[in-house]
């Protein structure tokens, strides 16, 4: 700091020590200065001096230990001084150079036998004993995140696998409810009367009737379907209802729908044991998807040796759900055998046991398929870029050479689940036998054209006779897709729990559950007797 005055003592200049800047100029009238002047220069000048004495000497004291400086503690640097003092320029070679070491230390691997601090507690603690150079931390902060990494993605995996056995397995109330019903069936002869009655049996083949197809072995879903489809019915007593189950289901399914009538609609309930159509001479292919060991292998063996560390959770979810034990259920094909089950029909609403009716389906016999044989909704394009996003590349193997040389990969998908069939045109077709051929071309090549259960071979099946049919008649992902927009679901006219978290499971989404709990009578005495309760959160919700 520098305080001259000009020769005719009538200007009085404050400068920097180094020059660079003027700081104030006082231009005196007369070589005599007042007192109350003076006092405001000294007043001004003991207020100004230490705002620029200060950060000066801590620059200099900086300068002077600046080539001493080795250690992490003067990388991270303390250079805090104003710019124009000089502490910014230093500050960025530093963090510069701290760049450089972090980019040579993600080009190496890490030595092997160093021991990784197992979080950032014991990395911190760990880095102030021993004080390491720069490059040995962040060779010690890579290997942590590497370890924690690993950490997480095990830990996202076995969720994920214990997701899938949740999914996979019977809950206890569902299981008592079918033992409890089968038991009904076989002391109680009004859970054993016939569905539908005598005189109501010709309507199961009238084709001015709107007719809905149901294949499940749950008998607690079957009812929520056939009920939310007749609560959003402008006509039930148009409506009939096939359900279709398997041989040990029968009895239980019958006694449900003997025992809670759904008048004024109409309602069968036959196994597959019941059809006489449904042999293994008409459906050799079903017979050797369960004895082949390689899909017995596949949908029943070790899943845990399936997973990968390298897999994203969401991949290692989908690999795990084309293990599910329905897929070699001739319940989940036997939508593919449609027009022989049913020859006298001309066109069916085939459902999956896990959507939810919330709309009057019956524009849907209006829908012109212009000749096609399946309306469905197409699943890749849409505003979900998870759910909508489905291509044929979603569920080939393009590396397969029949797959490539007979497919396209960006052929838009669509959904099974909610789908309305033309069988007259279908019994025009090679349907079946597309589907029955390629079964066979994949059990061949060991499952590796595709994994993904009976989407796969319909898709393949069913080109050039899919009719795309507005999305809001059916909404996918319920059961896959946490984030699922409510408003988006409350509008359509299907929505569908597709994915492990079924809404009967522990593992359901909370907040979409609420839309199939509402279906639920849990009233019903099988349902108390059973202990499956009404959650929670929809009591205090009224």
């Amino acid at each position: 700091m520098q305080l001259r005055f000009s020769p005719s003592m009538r200007s009085i200049t404050i400068s920097s020590t180094n020059g660079f800047l003027d700081l104030m100029k006082i231009k005196v009238a007369a070589r005599y200065i007042s007192y109350r002047t003076f006092f405001h220069f000294v007043l001004f000048a003991a207020i100004l001096l230490p705002f620029f004495f200060i950060p000066a000497a801590m620059v200099t004291l900086e300068r002077i230990n600046a080539n001493k400086c080795s250690s992490l503690d003067c990388l991270t640097g303390r250079r805090w001084g104003p710019g124009f003092l000089g502490g910014a320029d230093d500050s960025t070679r530093l963090v510069s150079e701290l760049y450089k070491v972090l980019d040579q230390v993600n080009m190496e691997e890490i030595p092997d036998g160093m021991k990784t601090p197992e979080s950032f507690n014991e990395l911190l603690s760990d880095m102030k004993n021993n004080q390491y150079d720069a490059k040995t931390f962040a060779i010690k902060l890579k290997s942590t995140i590497e370890n924690l990494d690993r950490e997480i993605r095990k830990s996202r995996l076995a969720e994920q696998m214990h997701k899938h056995f949740a999914a996979s397995a019977i809950p206890k109330g569902i299981h008592c409810l079918s033992l409890r019903l089968t038991d009904e069936y076989s002391s109680n002869a009004r859970a054993r009367k016939q569905l539908p009655p005598p005189e109501l049996l010709t309507l199961l083949s009238n084709n001015f009737h709107h007719h809905f197809v149901l294949a499940t072995d749950n008998i607690l879903a079957a009812s929520v379907v056939v009920n939310s489809t007749l609560k959003s019915s402008s006509k039930p007593e148009k409506i009939v209802f096939h359900v279709i189950t398997d041989k040990k289901t029968y009895a239980g399914m019958h006694a449900w729908f003997a025992l809670n009538s759904v008048s004024p609609a109409i309602i069968e309930v036959k196994g597959v044991h019941q059809f006489d159509w449904l042999t293994r001479e008409n459906v050799p292919v079903l017979e050797a998807i369960e004895s082949h060991n390689v899909v017995r292998h596949h949908y029943h063996g070790d899943h845990v040796r399936g997973a990968n560390l390298s897999d994203t959770p969401r991949l290692f979810a989908s690999k795990l759900q084309a293990r599910s034990p329905k897929y070699i259920s001739i319940l989940n094909h036997l939508r593919i055998y449609l027009p022989e089950l049913f020859p006298n029909l001309n066109k069916v609403v085939f459902l999956d046991d896990d959507v939810v009716i919330q709309h009057d389906l019956s524009p849907l016999w209006d829908i012109d398929l212009g000749g096609k044989v399946n309306g469905a909704v197409e699943t890749c394009r849409g505003g979900d870029g998870w759910v909508m996003s489905k291509r044929f590349r979603t569920y080939f193997n393009f590396s397969h050479p029949l797959i490539a040389k007979n497919l396209d990969p960006d052929e838009c998908a669509w959904a099974y689940g909610m789908n309305i069939f033309d069988l007259a045109a279908w019994r025009k077709t090679n349907i079946r036998d597309t589907y029955h051929h390629w079964l066979k071309e994949n059990l061949k090549s060991n499952l590796t054209m595709w994994k993904l259960g009976t989407l796969p071979p319909a898709l393949i099946s069913f080109r050039g006779n899919v009719h795309p049919i507005d999305p809001s008649w059916h909404m996918l992902g319920l059961g896959y897709q946490e984030k699922t927009n409510i408003e988006s679901v409350k509008k359509a006219a299907v929505i569908h729990y597709n994915g492990q978290s079924k809404p009967w499971l522990e593992i359901a989404y909370k907040h979409l559950q609420p839309f199939w709990t509402k279906h639920v009578n849990y009233t019903n005495d099988f349902i108390r007797n059973c202990h499956i309760m009404e959650p929670e959160y929809q009591q205090t919700d009224g």
